[in-house]
């Protein structure tokens, strides 16, 4: 019996043009009508994330920044797991290089941000994580932006924290992503599914992948298993 389900947002509730599927909304909320946790997760910005629960409408549980940084329902405390000065400081030589280049990077919310730092995708990722080589960072290219964040942060992290403070085991989850970074989701959850549009490495580690893509294949999902939910 599943009692919370953890899901990406971009990619995976969304199509690619990042319009959330109706559809997606209407499960989300017949679940949290049955009393089922709902946890959204993404690399987006804390007060995104709050607003995005609210109008969506689960009980306001969240993981935000990759995994830098969580809250359990609305009247959480913000939980910031990632240094950010860390971050920053890696960001800085990424700037100065593409600087000399006569490229600036267009960064997404910085102000809005506690522990990663994230910009546009107008440079190549494996570029940027040759510049911040020696620096104690991860970058990802979650394919919406790319992310700095501390070295060993992860949605999978905060994710074991959240549920740990909901009074939850991971094993009491379904978890639903559509990329790499949502690979530890996938794996400590009592359940793993990826959307259609999902890497190899992410549909090999999961236990049901849709025919389906994007927030389509997040309603075939969640068909697939609601009764896990619901029943008694």
């Amino acid at each position: 019996m599943l009692k919370g389900l953890v899901t990406d947002i971009d990619g995976t509730m969304t199509d690619r043009h990042r319009r959330i599927h109706t559809g997606a909304i209407t499960h989300i909320r017949t679940l949290c009508d049955h009393g089922i946790v709902v946890v959204l997760a993404s690399g987006n910005t804390p007060c995104f994330m709050d607003a995005v629960s609210r109008m969506v409408g689960t009980q306001g549980s969240f993981i935000a920044e990759n995994g830098g940084v969580y809250r359990a329902e609305l009247a959480g405390p913000l939980r910031i797991l990632g240094k950010q000065a860390v971050v920053r400081k890696a960001l800085d030589a990424v700037t100065a290089y593409y600087e000399k280049k006569g490229i600036s990077l267009e960064l997404y919310s910085p102000t809005y941000r506690f522990a990663d730092l994230a910009f546009a995708r107008t440079v190549p990722a494996d570029e940027v994580r040759d510049i911040v080589k020696d620096y104690p960072v991860e970058v990802l290219d979650t394919g919406f932006a790319i992310h700095i964040q501390e070295a060993g942060m992860s949605k999978g992290l905060a994710f074991l924290n959240l549920a740990g403070e909901l009074g939850l085991d991971p094993a009491d989850f379904m978890a639903i992503g559509d990329a790499e970074n949502d690979i530890e989701l996938i794996r400590y959850a009592g359940i793993g599914a990826a959307v259609g549009n999902a890497p190899q490495e992410l549909a090999s580690a999961a236990a049901f992948v849709s025919e389906k893509k994007y927030g389509a294949g997040f309603v075939e999902a969640l068909d697939r298993y609601m009764s896990y939910f619901l029943e008694r």
